[in-house]
């Protein structure tokens, strides 16, 4: 019998593309935007202008523009999760979240910072919401939500990554995993969780140990599955894209009586 409180693979801790490999095995399948043309307006009153074919999207907007390759899900019918990992600007993602029922969106930029420094995430990351052009916007505004504290899930990403999550203040959530090159490993990460539509979250979260960031969007409602993207620093050292994806398993939550998390 192995003690695992001694187990020495419970020190060596694993970098990002370790971790990550395989992690989209039971991701919602891709859908291809050819034709499609959107330009989103930002809460801060800038643009954002995204023009896609079959393979890439021809973008303008927060102070750059480029074409870069992009992946999209539909994760709802009318709801689509976009990634575009930039090649024409190094160390940097844009994610963008759109409904064309209610026409708002969100934007959320990730970008690895030049250095790391002590007790700050080294990749950082920024976030708007927004309209679309395809009509008028109805429906809540996305934005902050504190709907996800005391609720504690799992979730199987492929049948070699499943990890449970804690959600413990609007700043913080704690994780660890169950199976995985990371079993026995975790901790507590900043977090952020925005409200997109009814059981659509977005939460994500940007860890201290290891240069990595992620976005994801949790389909809490009758599906129960989520859909996100990585961008961190690989074992080399090099900038890495990587995307996930895989099945949610609420296990509870609980309520706080009295005093409540920030």
């Amino acid at each position: 019998m192995t003690d695992i409180s001694t187990d020495p693979a419970l020190d060596e801790w694993r970098t990002y593309d370790e971790f990550a490999a395989g992690i989209d095995t039971f991701r919602l399948p891709n859908t291809q935007l050819s034709g499609t043309a959107l330009t989103l307006t930002l809460d801060d009153a800038t643009t954002l202008s995204l023009r896609f074919d079959a393979d890439a999207v021809t973008w303008s907007g927060l102070g750059a523009s480029g074409t870069d390759p992009y992946d999209a899900v539909r994760v709802r019918d009318d709801v689509v999760f976009v990634n575009i990992p930039l090649e024409s600007r190094e160390r940097e993602a844009l994610t963008v979240v759109f409904s064309s029922t209610t026409h708002r969106a969100t934007v959320i930029r990730s970008r690895i910072a030049a250095a790391a420094v002590e007790g700050t995430p080294q990749v950082g990351q920024d976030f708007w919401a927004a309209t679309t052009d395809a009509g008028p916007a109805t429906g809540e505004v996305p934005g902050p939500s504190r709907d996800l504290i005391g609720k504690r899930n799992i979730y199987r990403y492929s049948p070699h990554h499943l990890y449970e999550h804690v959600y413990v203040s609007s700043q913080r959530y704690a994780w660890q995993c169950l199976e995985g090159v990371q079993r026995g490993h975790g901790d507590m990460d900043l977090s952020t969780v925005w409200k997109f539509a009814d059981g659509l979250y977005l939460f994500c979260f940007r860890e201290f140990r290891i240069a990595v960031a992620s976005v994801w969007l949790h389909d809490l409602g009758y599906q129960l599955m989520t859909t996100g993207i990585f961008l961190g620093l690989n074992g080399d050292g090099r900038a890495e894209h990587s995307r996930g994806g895989g099945h949610i398993y609420p296990l509870g939550s609980v309520v706080y009586p009295d005093a409540q998390p920030v």
